[in-house]
């Protein structure tokens, strides 16, 4: 089974913790930048950095032809300034960075913090920090599910590798994979498809929709899925609960084994009223009482689903 990291395992509403100008700016004028370009988008990121704008109390100025770049960030005129804000991939992409820069992604990186760059006119004027915890009820979820058999647990997430192996130590997972596109994520749940045969994927966020779309199941947190990870899932949790995972799969193997033992009741009824009849026992009420009792215990036997945890 493989995990989304933010909106997933975490609380999916991450703050900013610190920010940190790189030129002749304030920290309120890095974030008012950021946030006049984030305000447009639905990314947990971009929820942190417009919050703590509004923190600040500060005026943001709307920025005109927002584009987001789907794993990287988003780009926006501001005051007719081009503004980029988005994460440490894609400004290598850009070739944007520098040794100031990334003294400061290293000393964010090691603290576990996710570093969101923000850049006018192609240059970096500052990062800003921002952590996400996990939910409570992450390490209790994936300890029931290697109770329940699943043997293989894999974080899947665009964040850089320290934050997300923090995250993933932090609830029980061994198996990283860091820093992936939603195109990556993909060819991550086809390589996991041909090791293990099924997979099950858990996420919540647009990036998420294409890997949710390829697993054998995808499963879409409901609350704070959006709505396209939600429609490319097989299935969507009426809650945000993680450990309503667990249950889903409890709930689905039940319901084969329901399925099995309805089956058999009704096959050895018809076939010992097929005895009954060739031996001349049979009557055409002995032939209403098993239509009917089978229909009964099926419904019995299938209503032992309601108890199901």
């Amino acid at each position: 089974m493989a995990f989304d990291k933010t909106g997933t395992l975490t609380r999916g509403r991450p703050d900013v913790v610190s920010v940190h100008p790189l030129a002749d700016l304030s920290v309120s004028d890095v974030v008012a930048l950021a946030a006049a370009v984030e305000q447009r988008s639905e990314h947990p990121l971009a929820g942190a950095v417009v919050r703590y704008a509004e923190q600040l109390g500060l005026s943001i100025t709307p920025a005109a032809r927002v584009q987001a770049t789907a794993g990287r960030g988003v780009s926006g005129s501001v005051e007719h300034a081009n503004v980029l804000v988005g994460n440490h991939r894609w400004f290598e992409e850009r070739h944007l960075c520098s040794e100031a820069l990334h003294a400061h992604l290293d000393l964010l990186t090691v603290a576990g913090h996710t570093p969101v760059i923000v850049a006018r006119e192609n240059v970096p004027v500052g990062v800003i920090a921002i952590a996400d915890r996990a939910r409570d009820e992450s390490r209790a979820a994936i300890e029931r599910l290697r109770r329940d058999g699943i043997t293989a647990v894999v974080l899947l997430t665009g964040d850089g590798t320290v934050p997300a192996g923090a995250l993933a130590r932090s609830v029980g997972i061994d198996d990283v994979r860091a820093e992936l596109l939603p195109e990556d994520k993909v060819r991550e749940v086809e390589a996991l498809k041909q090791r293990y045969g099924s997979l099950a994927m858990v996420g919540d966020g647009i990036n998420d929709a294409p890997a949710l779309a390829s697993a054998d199941v995808g499963i879409a947190m409901g609350v704070a899925g959006s709505a396209t990870a939600i429609e490319a899932a097989d299935i969507a949790l009426m809650g945000d609960d993680i450990r309503r995972v667990p249950y889903v799969l409890s709930l689905g193997r039940a319901t084969v084994r329901s399925i099995r033992v309805n089956f058999a009741i009704a096959l050895i009824l018809k076939l010992a009223f097929v005895v009954a009849a060739a031996t001349g026992v049979a009557t055409l009420w002995m032939a209403v009482l098993a239509d009917t009792g089978a229909s009964v215990l099926v419904v019995a036997n299938a209503l032992r689903l309601l108890r199901a945890d």
